[in-house]
């Protein structure tokens, strides 16, 4: 497990690469094939293919129990070569290491151990897919898809540190903003000139005066470019902001206050527009998720440890699982953290134990 770990992690895979993301896919198709797993692809002619990984079993159901999990990471290219996979002590780093290559290892070992001897209570389905990272804009339809036809999900993002698992997450807008201004010589012209960047300043502050902790509400301006000289006043100016929120019913309040911020200019003379780039929903508890996550609490206590539900104001694929209709339970992978940063590391030792308790999970189903 180690090994093909170390393989993937140091294959550079952000979202927008496609060529790197799919040499990861041809590496666990690789395995795949090597462990006489049916795989199918579907193509995607700007993101990464989505790979299925189908292994039948001589149960009786037909619905498929979903193994998932996202090959594609936030690191540019070229950062594997400049941070490749190493160990120390008990933890191994590299970009995407535990978010979620190591899930994606751990998910093919369990389905090959289900090929070789059997035992599934249904079929058992992989699902690879290539821009969770960008919210999916390629993947999301192939995922809502396939989740209405499953009995259960089982996503393989990384453990919490703590050891326990995910039952819930925040939904999550990516918007880009754009301001336009007028361009004139800041020196000899200063007046007829509408400066973008000065206006998108007061954007930033309001948009940052909507985070509500209490509420679970967040808003971060990640990106932001503009102008055309230092001594010229900016015509355009961009954003690119990032909202969180934990119910579904908070979304369109906040998304109209934005628009409210947006329309509103303090600069006399400025314009400006935004959309959404992006969008995950939240990932909400159901009474069949709690049986799946009682399920997946029992086969660990078996193994000789705890673990709990935990809530995350990260979001994820499992959120357009749960969307769909299917049970899902979220952050069963390898135990790991500090994701995003040159920090990011997986605990080893875990690999084997979240294997073993994906695999009692799913006989229990």
């Amino acid at each position: 497990m180690i090994t093909l770990l170390g393989e993937l992690v140091n294959m550079d895979s952000g979202s927008y690469d496609k060529a790197g993301v799919d040499r990861v896919g041809a590496r666990l198709s690789q395995f795949f094939v090597e462990h006489d797993i049916v795989i199918r692809t579907e193509r995607h002619a700007k993101f990464g293919d989505a790979i299925f990984a189908e292994v039948g079993t001589s149960g009786g159901g037909n619905r498929p129990i979903v193994l998932m999990g996202h090959r594609d990471t936030v690191f540019p290219k070229g950062e594997a070569g400049l941070r490749p996979f190493r160990i120390e002590g008990a933890r191994a780093y590299g970009p995407g290491v535990a978010d979620m290559k190591a899930g994606l290892v751990m998910n093919a070992y369990v389905l090959a151990a289900f090929r070789r001897f059997g035992g599934a209570p249904a079929p058992l389905l992989g699902l690879i897919t290539s821009d969770e990272e960008i919210a999916s804009p390629s993947s999301r339809p192939v995922i809502e898809r396939t989740a209405k036809s499953a009995l259960a999900v089982l996503n393989s993002e990384p453990g919490r540190p703590s050891g326990n698992v995910i039952t819930g997450r925040k939904g999550g807008i990516f918007l880009a903003i754009e301001v336009r201004g007028k361009a004139a010589h800041s020196g000899g012209s200063f007046k007829e000139g509408i400066s973008a960047i000065g206006e998108i300043a007061h954007k930033i502050v309001a948009l940052h005066r909507l985070t509500d902790l209490e509420a679970g509400v967040t808003v971060n301006v990640g990106l932001l470019k503009g102008g055309q000289s230092v001594n010229t006043t900016a015509p355009l100016a961009e954003a690119e902001v990032d909202l969180r929120y934990v119910r579904p019913q908070q979304r369109d309040d906040l998304l109209e206050k934005v628009a409210q911020i947006v329309e509103v200019s303090t600069v006399a003379g400025a314009t400006a527009s935004f959309g959404i780039k992006g969008e995950f929903v939240p990932l909400i508890e159901t009474e069949a998720s709690r049986s799946v996550m009682a399920a997946y609490a029992a086969a660990s206590g078996e193994l000789g440890y705890a673990v709990g539900g935990e809530f995350s104001g990260g979001c994820a694929d499992s959120g357009f699982t749960a969307l769909s209709g299917a049970p899902t339970l979220c952050g069963i992978g390898p135990i790991g953290g500090r994701a995003h940063t040159a920090d990011e590391y997986v605990e080893l030792d875990s690999l084997v134990p979240r294997a073993k308790a994906l695999a009692l999970t799913i006989l229990r189903l």
